[in-house]
């Protein structure tokens, strides 16, 4: 028998799940990162730095002591690996084996992409990190006489990228965004477990990081960006053994697919969401999952940096706002580092707020808090949708 239960329930549910319902669920410190990352699965790294970039600002938004250098020491701990979840990510070295039946497909030569590299180019750049010791990609350039040799850009990045790709390197820093390569074995500590994982051990992973991470899952979002109609039809038959052994049970919602959460979700008792605002990256493992979030907040949200200037709606480099249990709308941002200044260039409110001062007073401090973080010192509003939130907001700038 399916169980019905509420959207607003389920969106606090996610937001408990997401560590975005009070203050400082994980705790503080390089502690509280380790933590965050080994709940939340990955964090998504991405290069634009038009606002702190996403990796660090998805671990600030549920860390508020956060700070960038407690994520390289985990790094250089070997606590936390780079590799690809549904992008280019940090995840927890705990789970480093379910990793692995990606770098085997890689290896069996099923990337289109990176088909082209040969075992001749393999060897050569093995042979020379194994040599001279760990490289960026920069050290392959051609020198300027020898314009066509093989050691052009493009030959050797696609060369290194499908070494990563399939394990036999792993990125052992970066300088600035610049990734370092280095032979595995120099790397991955002796301790962690390299087995590849069977399908079904792999499917329950899925299912357990969603479950982890969410409080509830669906078909969609475990399989989400995983082919395979092999793990999709066992995905299928696992989550329908754990609702046959009580272990899940099958929510509906009007209008949403069947979800699949604990038995007690309903009756679970969760800390009420903190009424407050916050400013998530596009990147936001909470907002990732665009068809999600559009039919659990009703907020349809794309980033619009990748679209000609003419085509884009809201503004280059949209947030998500949060405030409480709700996403109320979108501000374009950018800092100026250089006058250390953040600029809120286009606010839009998208929903009825009816505690309007409380709203206003949460987001002046909201802005505050993230100009510090970006290392500006003042947040000015330049234009907000509708008009009069301009008046209202205009104690922002500090």
């Amino acid at each position: 028998m399916k169980l019905q239960i509420t959207l607003l329930r389920l969106r606090r549910a996610s937001l408990h799940g997401q560590g975005l319902s009070k203050a400082q669920p994980f705790g503080t410190g390089k502690a509280a990162v380790l933590r965050a990352l080994e709940h939340l699965g990955y964090v998504q790294i991405d290069t634009l730095s038009v606002v702190e970039r996403a990796h660090h600002h998805t671990l600030w938004s549920r860390i508020p002591s956060y700070k960038p250098e407690y994520l390289e020491k985990l790094i250089q701990d070997r606590s936390v690996f780079e590799y690809w979840s549904h992008a280019a990510a940090f995840l927890p070295m705990r789970d480093y084996r379910f990793a692995l039946p990606r770098m085997e497909s890689v290896r069996r030569g099923e990337s289109r992409w990176l088909a082209s590299v040969t075992r001749n180019d393999e060897d050569e750049v093995l042979a020379r990190i194994r040599a001279e010791g760990a490289l960026m990609a920069r050290a392959f350039d051609s020198p300027k006489e020898h314009p066509g040799s093989w050691w052009n850009w493009k030959p050797a990045k696609k060369t290194l990228e499908k070494l990563f790709f399939q394990g036999d390197l792993m990125i052992t820093n970066r300088s600035g965004m610049q990734k370092v390569y280095d032979l595995r074995e120099r790397v991955l500590p002796d301790t962690v477990d390299t087995r590849e994982p069977t399908l079904d051990e792999y499917a329950n992973h899925l299912i357990d990081s969603s479950l982890t991470a969410h409080n509830f899952t669906t078909l969609k979002q475990v399989m989400h960006l995983r082919r395979g109609d092999g793990l999709r039809a066992l995905t299928t038959n696992l989550l329908k053994e754990r609702v046959n052994a009580g272990q899940l049970a099958e929510f509906v919602v009007e209008g949403l697919p069947i979800i699949y959460a604990s038995p007690d979700l309903i009756d679970k008792k969760m800390s009420t969401v903190t009424k407050t605002v916050r400013f998530l990256s596009p990147f936001d493992n909470a907002v990732i999952h665009r068809h999600r979030i559009q039919q659990t907040f009703g907020f349809d949200y794309g980033i619009e940096c990748y679209m000609p200037a003419s085509k884009r709606q809201f503004g280059y480099f949209c947030l998500p706002i949060l405030y409480g249990d709700e996403i109320i709308g979108r501000v374009d941002c950018k800092s100026d580092r250089r006058r250390r200044q953040l600029e809120l260039i286009h606010l839009h409110i998208e929903s009825t707020i009816r505690d309007r001062e409380r709203f206003v007073s949460e987001f002046k401090a909201a802005g505050v808090r993230f100009a510090l973080f970006n290392g500006c010192d003042s947040c000015k509003i330049t234009r907000t949708n509708p008009p009069q939130w301009n008046a209202l907001l205009r104690g922002s700038q500090e």
